[in-house]
């Protein structure tokens, strides 16, 4: 299916947001990329993440003091995906093409694959926000109901109970059988000739980083360590499920939202809105204020202008998101933000229940 936008008179939104944005960096003489800022994020970030990895196999400390340190390995791993990962993969982190995919390949050390997350999260997920069977991130595998539109089943009434285990999974498919998955399912649709490479190339890099990334996390803390399998296994899992539970509420407080719209096609494969219209009315903000939750979120607490530019580092987010505001409110186009992280988790959470018990 290839579903397109209308370009109608809210396409003059963006192109007036547009040269906005573009005279706001002019005029401040300021560049759309990471700046030294973004490289110290990777330094906090990375260096917590292997300083804990290294401590865990040298100290000789307690199994708890090494359950800690799996903890410290779970959260930076979380802050390098959303702070240092998402931008490279997005060509944002710097003007250099090769410092963005070697930065890229964080998602690889980390247990991933680069190249299936720029197609599932760049193309599919940023084109088509919230547009079921097209958006992977609002698929939930029948298991979760995130989109109106999806079948609906009788479980579904618990799944605002449920989901926050299931989201803690997130990452632990990441590394097991997700990415294999994906890169059939992307060779398939001929989605890797788009982005000028092969199956065979990516598999191979894929193979690589599995391989390594089981090395240094089963076999070497199992290895070099006095511990148990189950030890080991918990201090596997405690990595696995606190990334994958900061990950997942970042991405799903930003879409999945009782204010968010899902649209749907009409008979001519045609979503009625404009690109931007579309994406600004399926996105929310959140938690705006909180420096913390920006610095740490990598600006994807303002995802509506992640959103809008994918072409801008980051850091510039919170400025450029007044010029958002305002041109929206301009053009009578809703802006979605809650004001906390709190509150954009409670509004989840009730949307998950609406979703499960009724028709929305």
């Amino acid at each position: 299916m290839v579903i397109k936008f209308i370009n109608r008179s809210e396409d003059k939104f963006f192109f007036t947001l547009r040269n906005r944005v573009d005279n706001y960096f002019k005029d401040n003489n300021i560049s759309k990329y990471g700046d030294y800022r973004i490289w110290i994020k990777a330094f906090v970030m990375l260096g917590i993440y292997i300083s804990s990895y290294v401590l865990i196999l040298t100290s000789g400390l307690s199994v708890g003091w090494l359950w800690m340190f799996s903890a410290f390995m779970g959260l930076t791993m979380a802050g390098t995906g959303l702070t240092v990962m998402h931008d490279a993969c997005h060509g944002t982190f710097s003007k250099n093409n090769k410092i963005n995919e070697f930065f890229g390949y964080t998602l690889n050390f980390l247990g991933g694959h680069s190249m299936n997350w720029k197609i599932q999260h760049n193309f599919l997920h940023h084109t088509y926000t919230n547009i079921e069977g097209m958006d992977e991130d609002i698929t939930g595998k029948g298991v979760l109901r995130f989109s109106p539109h999806s079948p609906q089943a009788w479980y579904h009434m618990y799944q605002h109970y449920y989901a926050w285990l299931l989201y803690g999974l997130m990452t632990m498919l990441w590394v097991t059988t997700k990415d294999f998955k994906q890169m059939k399912r992307y060779s398939d649709q001929d989605f890797l000739q788009k982005f000028n490479t092969t199956k065979r190339k990516e598999f191979t890099i894929m193979i690589i980083s599995k391989v390594f990334y089981y090395f240094y996390m089963v076999f070497l803390p199992m290895y070099l360590l006095d511990i148990t399998w189950w030890q080991a296994a918990i201090g596997f899992c405690t990595v696995q499920f606190i990334a994958g539970w900061i990950l997942a509420f970042i991405f799903q407080l930003a879409h999945v939202m009782q204010e968010t719209k899902f649209p749907k096609p009409n008979e001519k494969d045609t979503i009625e809105n404009a690109w931007a219209v579309h994406q600004i009315l399926t996105t929310s903000n959140f938690g705006e204020k909180s420096n913390f939750l920006n610095w740490f979120a990598g600006g994807l607490n303002f995802q509506v202008e992640h959103h809008l530019f994918p072409g801008i580092c980051h850091l510039h987010y919170r400025k450029i998101s007044k010029i958002v505001k305002e041109t929206a409110k301009e053009y009578g186009i809703p802006y979605f933000t809650q004001p906390s992280f709190l509150k954009a988790f409670l509004v989840h959470h009730r949307f998950l229940k609406e979703l499960g018990q009724v028709a929305v």
